[in-house]
């Protein structure tokens, strides 16, 4: 479904991401993990259209899609939950979800029938659909930027550390609903610096460490391998 070849991308002079390669089968849920630095961001940003790369190639469902903006991303079915939430905080909830409206990819009705399913799947979203996101806690604004990428019904979800700043209980609940995703056969590609967060709930992984893969497989294998702990604090 997500296939990235030979990316490379930069900030100013400094070279962020080399030749990365990677690929993110329908329904499976892969991970990128790495200290911080390392380029994950990057790569997702060139992804999403938020960064554009240097060289290299970005396809989705074969589609080419390398430097486009992010908003014609999203309407090729790539949603992108950012670090940091980037919600709208002087938005209600509702709004905010109502947002992906703007992505022209459904019609009103399948719209209402998304946030219905954002509700049951965060119920605390529902118990506060008329809040303004700026008086919510951590934990509901991270369940609200999900949300909302969901609400444009993507054909692949990148998540871009969803356990950062949040309480370990938050973290559990988050990664829960990460999980009940995977098994409802979305396609999922994860950065996440807690490597163990990650090698719990993915079907691969790719070891990242200044802007290059250094390893991928199976999680299992590359656990035992050691390059987890190589990337992340060698």
């Amino acid at each position: 479904m997500l296939r990235v070849s030979l990316l490379s991308a930069a900030h100013g002079a400094v070279q962020a991401v080399r030749e990365v390669d990677l690929a993110v089968d329908q329904g499976s849920l892969v991970a990128l993990i790495g200290s911080n630095g390392a380029g994950k961001t990057t790569t997702l940003h060139s992804i999403a259209g938020l960064h554009r790369p240097s060289a290299g190639t970005v396809t989705v469902g074969g589609r080419d899609i390398t430097g486009w903006n992010c908003h014609k991303v999203v309407r090729a079915g790539v949603a992108l939950v950012a670090e940091g939430r980037r919600i709208a905080p002087p938005l209600t909830v509702e709004e905010n979800l109502d947002l992906a409206a703007y992505s022209g990819r459904s019609d009103k009705a399948k719209l209402r029938e998304r946030r219905d399913e954002v509700f049951e799947l965060f119920p605390r979203l529902a118990e506060r659909r008329q809040q303004l996101a700026a008086l919510m806690s951590g934990g509901e604004q991270q369940m609200l930027a999900f949300g909302r990428a969901l609400m444009t019904g993507p054909d692949v979800l990148l998540l871009d550390e969803p356990s950062m700043g949040l309480a370990p209980s938050i973290v559990d609940v988050m990664f829960e609903t990460i999980a009940r995703l995977h098994s409802s056969g979305a396609t999922i590609l994860l950065v996440e610096q807690n490597a163990e967060l990650a090698l719990a709930v993915s079907d691969h992984v790719y070891v990242m460490q200044r802007g290059q893969i250094v390893a991928s497989g199976p999680p299992d294998e590359v656990r035992d391998r050691g390059e987890v702990m190589s990337a992340l604090f060698g």
